[in-house]
């Protein structure tokens, strides 16, 4: 085991430790330390379990804990609410009691699931996060979002949820598929773009290291944008405010994933097309010039990231879709946008023919 950094998110009785670093799925220690009662249930799906969920139980048991496990189908498509009734009814059939833990081994849709079926079973039940993609590993294990998707809107059900710890093993990134780790590395670029323009610069110098997964640099990456995660969720856990500048991009990149199905574009690859037609917007208001443009477009392509949206998705879907997003507010759509690298901010005052611009051909 070799802890690179551990983070500590401040939410009172509520915080908990981020260990980020390598061989951390087979520590017994860890498990002893975060899991309170005498049993727990694995999460996983049909892709990451062959690889390392062997690990995670030899750890448990060393931990003394009894285990069950469930294997979910891999897919953004997958992210439901049969996904989370599958989980609940093992939980029942095997007996667990309120003092079980739900461990989320996988991407960003097992946390989800996970998270949201520990917030819901016997009114609440621990979690741990093992997010094994660069994507969930510096975004949405971190911050206690969970949920699932609806055929109309993504992530519409769910809750705030606070896991008890979150384990960030960076081996597992040696096994992500190249169009995965691209997709990743939109969320971590999103850090420098909305508050940490110092990273960005670190991005734009380290980009290729990152490609050749370099173990210090990404555990580096990994740090940073959780610690940049950390001090904003700290700032607004339930997103009332400041929050949503974590959704830069978002509003846009969801549209795209719904109109054009789960998992046909990856979030990430969703995210980075939104994040480049959200700086347009911010460009057609004149709060930001081209040069913020032109170096995030040459740095998403670095990643191996569209900087497109796909053309087959007129205005009026971008707008009804974008209308029942959660950030949408007495029928406005609030959207994240810019002032400078590192200073983005919320708003619904920006002219509605501009934005119309900015979503169309």
């Amino acid at each position: 085991m070799h802890i690179n950094h551990r983070l500590e998110v401040d939410l009172g009785d509520r915080g908990y430790p981020i260990y980020i670093g390598t061989d951390l799925l087979g520590e017994a220690e860890i498990f002893e330390q975060h899991i309170h009662g005498r049993s727990a249930l694995i999460v996983s799906n049909s892709t990451v379990a062959p690889l390392y969920i062997d690990a995670v139980q030899q750890a448990l048991d060393g931990a003394g804990i009894r285990r069950d496990e469930i294997i979910l189908e891999d897919g953004e498509q997958y992210k439901t609410m049969a996904a989370v009734e599958s989980t609940i009814d093992l939980l029942l059939t095997r007996r667990h009691d309120r003092r079980t833990t739900l461990i989320a081994l996988g991407g960003g849709v097992i946390g989800d699931i996970a998270g949201f079926a520990a917030s819901i079973y016997q009114r609440g039940v621990n979690f741990i996060q093992i997010p094994t993609t660069l994507l969930s590993q510096v975004d949405s294990s971190v911050g206690g979002k969970t949920g699932v998707n609806h055929p109309l809107g993504k992530n519409m059900i769910g809750a705030f949820f606070q896991p008890q710890c979150v384990i960030a093993d960076i081996n597992t990134l040696k096994t992500l598929p190249a169009r995965e780790l691209s997709a990743g590395l939109a969320e971590v670029i999103k850090y420098g773009l909305i508050c940490d323009a110092d990273f960005f610069n670190w991005l734009e110098s380290n980009m290729a290291g990152l490609l050749k997964l370099d173990q210090e640099l990404l555990a580096q990456a990994v740090m940073v944008s959780c610690q940049d995660k950390a001090r904003v969720v700290e700032q607004d856990e339930r997103e009332a405010g400041l929050r949503a500048i974590l959704n830069l991009g978002h509003s846009f990149g969801h549209a795209i994933e719904t109109v054009k199905g789960y998992g046909i574009w990856l979030h990430g690859e969703a995210v980075a097309a939104g994040m480049v037609m959200a700086i347009d917007l911010s460009i057609r208001e004149g709060w930001i010039d081209e040069d913020v443009r032109q170096r995030t477009i040459a740095l998403l392509q670095q990643a191996g990231l569209p900087v497109t949206p796909p053309d087959d998705i007129s205005i009026e879907q971008y707008l009804e879709t974008m209308s029942i997003d959660k950030k949408a507010v007495d029928g406005k759509i609030n959207l994240v946008l810019l002032k400078a690298i590192g200073d983005a901010f919320v708003t619904a005052d920006y002219n509605h023919d501009k934005l119309v611009q900015t979503l169309g051909p």
